[in-house]
């Protein structure tokens, strides 16, 4: 699917994600992680702004996202919220900031839709400070083999619908990158998973 196709995808979906978002869904998965954010925070993929609910007020948020729909709904967020936020208009598999410029990054359900999970990886890992921590809250195959199994055949079509992958492996990806993963949580029959991660610069 090429990306323009995609970003149009996501444009539709952008009034379902802004009641999403009022609805506060994944609430308890997004509060616990979200509340550890601190410092100068880089969310990439920010959607309708989800997780603004969950920040602590003192911290300063460049968002990201490469639907202008969803970027729109995610400054209406801010707003309602009162985050101090900045936006920018891009896809982040193509963005790049200077090395340790965040003492935050955070990814919420977007690994299921980036064409190279691992380069977005690898750029979180040079964007964030020595100190930081790279928070996630991801979905992928389910280490049930049956529901694993179903999402693996629903796959193709969840992908042209939604524009979503469904059995991406996470925790293999996570594993392969060189993130430091000092805490990992699995739910749903393994197929969401909270991590607390930081970056490897030794």
């Amino acid at each position: 699917m090429s990306k323009e196709k995609l970003i149009r995808k996501f444009d539709k979906q952008a009034r379902l994600y802004e009641v999403r978002r009022k609805k506060k869904s994944e609430r308890v998965w997004r509060e616990k992680l979200i509340s550890c954010a601190k410092g100068r925070v880089l969310e990439v993929s920010v959607g309708a702004g989800a997780n603004f609910h969950y920040y602590s007020k003192d911290v300063q948020v460049t968002a990201i996202d490469f639907s202008p729909e969803m970027l729109n709904k995610a400054k209406q967020a801010a707003v309602e919220i009162g985050i101090q936020a900045e936006f920018i208009h891009s896809d982040v598999e193509s963005l790049s900031f200077p090395d340790e410029s965040f003492d935050t990054i955070v990814s919420t359900l977007s690994f299921c839709g980036y064409e190279d999970p691992q380069s977005v990886l690898g750029a979180f890992q040079k964007w964030c400070k020595r100190d930081g921590q790279i928070l996630l809250l991801e979905h992928g195959i389910s280490s049930n083999r049956i529901i694993g199994g179903l999402q693996t055949i629903v796959d193709p079509l969840f992908k042209k619908v939604v524009g979503c992958r469904l059995n991406r492996d996470m925790v293999q990806i996570l594993q392969q990158s060189n993130l430091h993963i000092n805490k990992m949580e699995n739910y749903m029959f393994g197929a969401v998973h909270l991590v607390w991660a930081a970056p490897n610069k030794n």
